[in-house]
């Protein structure tokens, strides 16, 4: 989708929206921002600019006009920063234009675009004002009086900031013509007292005279260290510090520049820079003044330019070498030099990042190979080998086995260098001159393992499709079998995968049974996600085909495959043990086969409620998949990683893991794993977004046949109807969540069904819920399952019983590392303390829930400790006058239209939002003043307008804040 001039991002659990400001200027209720979103990530090296704008914002929110201009080279960053600025202009209104190059001559265009973004404003001005505004804009005669124009656009501003503050922003104003810079800067001069900021970008070094006297912030080059951290943030695995290198000596820290190299290259061209990397939107016609530049160029600065594209380090010493074995003159790279387009120093680099790219994409094959093999030859093969061979390969003709060889020796050392990645460009390369056939399918099936692992599941199946034509003996036939189900399952995650992997198990006993048990677990990991959906082959049938018994000396991996067989034959309670000492087992080795699983063995801890290896398991799951470069694996450690941040309390944190996840899958082209963001929703409340994400998660589960996702939506439902009071609805959804044998999620429901149960009255299901939540319990012996289930029984407790239970859920789950679920214990204590009249006992609880919940972002349980909180009739604030100034803008306009008898419905419809979210923040008045009827806010509010107005905030009719979902109607 398009953004428009008014657009703010926002972002909601595992996916993003596009808001768009209405021409109110404020945002639509029905679309809010999620109080627990990921915020955006900070700019790197931009903390001194970002403080400037914020300042600029925060005066013009306190009634005092601004203007400033952001002055950098292109690409710098200017325009991320006015996004910022608008981004963080809550309640404002929001105006940008943008100068157009092509409308720099015609008089007034600049103008005429700020016109044309406040029409309501235009028409609210005088009939001077209005006749020389209409002139400019094409609707009324004769040129308009430059003074009364000037002072009308000075009218215009003020207008547009009469209501809620504004924030004009104008970027590209190089562009303007000059006779709207001349009369926008008549009008900045004379601003003041208006609630007015003004943000104007512009290019470095580019004349803007009629501005000149504009207060201006230059922004600079990032940094070498700041330049690395943005590099590498975009990066998922190793790179080559010596490509790093050259890749910002050759941006110069401008960060468009940077990102657009990073965006061009293939994961396997930054995996220690062993490829050039052919820019995709290098198209002949936007390059020909490049082209015109090198025809101009004698032959031997066109091979010297060659030998630099072709080399990824910008080695100079390299340099120098190769092109003295083609008796180049040293003139020649002068020639380059003086044209401005690579530069010698102490890297080589291209002036323009494309330019390398784009050079090497048009020279021919012949003189690439060349460049490449002189490169070999100039490279010292004890020092960089692997870089040696690589060129070797892309110089080569035609097939040859002793260059194969070299790249398949020198594959370990590639990963060493550049993680999965590189070993999967060394592999596949490797296979290309080899001409023995059963070596060409070895190396071919090596190359499409290392390939899958890297994150190019089509890469690894063309790679099958060559070695399946070659010839195949039963181990080869294996586990070419073996990793077509693979692929079939990454890109799919159906419920045919089982099968399919347990048919390649069984093969490979025969010939490679460490192979085969790790099958037969890719067989189980793939009954687990079909879950209640699978077709054939489901966990039990998994778990009873697996032979018994790990070989001696095996991988943690094969005892966790044990411990899974074991749980799914005979059942969590029977299993405890031995998937505890596997779990034991694979945080203590440290081995890639291990590694591999480490997401698996964190869901096992948390089937098993052991919090504190869990969030281990699941970090050590992340960090060993980001730093070897598997990109298969990163999917499932980052949801792991991000359930884990989700029960510790910490909603953003999750969020932004949840991004991650679905960016890694979204380059693969493979399904997102929802899970994490099921659950973030739940938790969050947010009931409107929620339920849309639950039901494109339900459909797209069942099209594919991924039963867990169900599980998960269940699960997230029972969360969020909890939260919002909804205890049938609840307890429908727990029931369902609970009602299939499913690794980690379905003993989460179990609690949730008993509240919900308890508060339907249904004390049998609850009961029934409970006997199976304390067998768990006793068994696994964690703070964590026993603080639940103490919970649990209290709530179908009484007298001394339940409290004495109370406490002793709030002293387990203070030990553990489950956040939420502390919370949740401190809640319906609250609620209890409250119910049995004991109110000045309930508030430390209540208030406890509230606050945290509120700073974790789960609105609904926020709200609903909230609700509570008020029923004890606390008085939080007993201020009436001198709390004013804490009013929120939102708060006051609410307040004002309260007192002057407007019921909520009522205020909902004139400031754009629900009755409900009117309510809530005339809790929140009340609760500020001490009040508790609207009788009283009109005592108050007289008494406030008594107040010296130095005394009151600047009132802004319009103002909202950003509404959360769950407020929504």
């Amino acid at each position: 989708m398009p953004v428009d001039p008014g657009v703010v991002p926002g972002y909601f659990p595992g996916h993003r929206e596009t808001v768009s400001r209405e021409s109110r200027g404020v945002i639509p209720d029905a679309i809010a921002y999620s109080s627990y979103s990921a915020s955006i990530v900070p700019f790197m090296g931009r903390i001194a600019e970002l403080a400037t704008l914020e300042r600029q914002v925060q005066q013009a929110r306190a009634g005092h006009s601004e203007v400033l201009m952001l002055r950098g080279e292109p690409g710098i960053g200017k325009t991320a920063l006015l996004d910022r600025a608008a981004a963080g202009a809550e309640g404002f209104r929001i105006v940008r234009v943008r100068g157009v190059e092509s409308e720099r001559e015609l008089r007034y265009a600049g103008l005429q675009l700020l016109c044309s973004a406040l029409p309501d404003c235009l028409a609210r001005l005088s009939g001077g004002q209005r006749e020389a505004l209409d002139a400019v804009i094409g609707l009324g005669d004769g040129p308009p009086d430059r003074l009364v124009l000037g002072l009308a656009t000075l009218a215009l501003l003020s207008t547009a900031a009469s209501g809620p503050p504004l924030l004009c922003i104008i970027d590209d104003v190089h562009w303007l013509d000059r006779q709207s810079a001349e009369v926008l800067a008549f009008a900045f001069r004379r601003l003041a007292a208006d609630a007015l900021a003004v943000l104007l970008a512009a290019r470095e070094g580019v004349a803007t005279q009629e501005l000149a006297d504009v207060r201006t912030v230059h922004v600079k080059a990032l940094s070498y260290a700041e330049s690395r951290a943005l590099m590498t943030s975009h990066i998922r695995g190793r790179v080559d510090e010596a490509v790093i290198g050259r890749i910002i000596a050759e941006t110069r820290g401008n960060p468009q520049d940077l990102l657009d190299v990073v965006r061009g290259i293939s994961a396997a061209d930054f995996a220690g820079g062993f490829g050039v990397g052919v820019a995709s939107g290098c198209s002949r016609g936007s390059l020909e003044g490049l082209i015109d530049q090198l025809e101009q160029l004698p032959a031997e600065s066109r091979l010297v330019a060659l030998l630099a594209a072709s080399d990824p380090t910008g080695d100079p010493a390299l340099q120098w070498r190769a092109g003295k074995q083609l008796a180049i003159p040293t003139n020649a790279a002068a020639r380059l030099e003086s044209d401005g387009l690579v530069r010698f120093g102490p890297r080589v680099t291209f002036d323009h990042p494309a330019a390398r790219a784009a050079l090497y994409a048009l020279a021919s094959k012949d003189d690439r190979r060349l460049a490449h093999r002189v490169l070999a030859d100039a490279t010292d093969s004890e020092a960089a080998p692997d870089r040696r061979a690589w060129h070797r390969a892309l110089a080569a003709y035609a097939p040859d086995d002793e260059l194969a060889a070299e790249l398949e020796l020198h594959a370990c050392a590639a990963c060493e260098r550049g993680g999965r990645s590189a070993a999967a460009a060394f592999l596949e390369r490797a296979t290309m001159p080899t001409l023995h056939s059963g070596q060409r399918v070895e190396r071919a099936l090596a190359a499409a393992a290392a390939k899958f692992e890297a994150g190019a599941p089509d890469a690894a199946a063309r790679l099958l499709v060559a070695a399946d034509v070659g010839t195949l003996d039963a181990a080869r036939r294996g586990r070419l079998e073996r990793q077509r189900a693979q692929i079939a399952f990454a890109n799919r995650r159906g419920n045919d995968a089982a099968d399919s992997l347990l048919k390649a198990a069984r093969r490979l006993e025969v010939t490679d049974l460490s192979a085969a048990r790790d099958s037969y677990l890719e067989a189980l990991v793939a009954a687990v996600f079909a879950g209640r959906l699978g077709r054939g082959s489901d966990t039990k049938a998994v778990a009873a085909a697996v032979p018994a018994g790990a070989p001696a000396g095996a991988e943690p991996a094969e005892d966790l495959l044990d411990a899974l067989v074991t749980r799914f034959r005979t059942g969590s309670l029977t299993a405890n043990q031995q998937v505890r000492r596997a779990i034991a087992e694979m945080r203590s080795v440290d081995s890639h086969a291990t590694a591999r699983w480490l997401w698996l063995a964190a869901l096992a801890a948390l089937d098993v409620c052991d919090d504190e290896s869990w969030q281990a398991l699941a970090a050590a799951a992340h960090d060993s998949a980001l730093e070897a470069g598997s990109l298969t694996v990163l999917p499932y450690a980052l949801t792991q990683r991000a359930i884990a941040d989700l029960h510790r309390g910490e909603f953003k944190a999750a969020a932004t893991v949840i991004a991650d996840a679905d960016a890694v899958s979204a380059g693969m082209g493979t399904p997102p794993l929802r899970h994490a963001a099921l659950l973030l929703a739940g938790w969050g409340g947010h009931e409107q977004s929620s339920l849309a994400l639950f039901g494109a998660a339900r459909r797209d589960a069942r099209d594919r046949g991924e039963g867990s996702i169900l599980t998960a939506v269940s699960l997230g439902e029972a969360v969020l109807f909890n939260g919002l009071g909804r205890y049938d609805a609840a307890l429908a959804a727990a029931r369902d969540a609970v009602a299939h044998d499913e690794l980690g999620l379905p003993g989460l429901a179990m609690s949730e069904l008993i509240e919900a149960a308890v508060r339907c009255s249904d004390l049998g299901a609850a009961q029934c819920t409970l006997d199976a939540l304390s067998e768990r319990a006793a068994a696994f012996g964690t703070d964590w399952a026993l603080g639940v289930v103490a919970r649990s029984r209290a709530l179908l407790s009484e007298g001394d019983t339940a409290e004495r239970l109370f406490k002793q859920a709030i002293e387990r789950l203070q030990q553990s590392q489950v956040t939420v679920h502390l919370a949740r214990a401190q809640l319906v204590y609250g609620e209890w303390l409250r119910r049995q009249g004991r109110r000045i006992d309930a508030r430390p609880q209540l208030r406890a829930a509230r606050d945290a919940f509120a700073a974790m972002g789960a609105e609904a349980f926020a709200e609903r400790a909230h609700r509570e909180h008020l029923a004890t009739g606390e008085k939080v604030r007993r201020r009436a006058v001198e709390t004013w100034g804490e009013l929120t803008p939102q708060e006051s306009r609410i307040a004002d239209l309260a007192r002057d008898g407007l019921t909520n419905p009522e205020i909902g419809e004139r400031l754009f939002i629900s009755a409900r979210t009117v309510e809530y923040h005339l809790h929140k008045v009340f609760e500020k003043f001490g009040i508790t009827s609207r009788r009283e806010l009109y005592l108050v509010l007289e008494q406030a307008a008594k107040a010296s107005p130095a005394q009151r905030p600047a009132e802004r009719a319009d103002v909202l804040e950003p509404l959360a979902d769950s407020e929504v109607a």
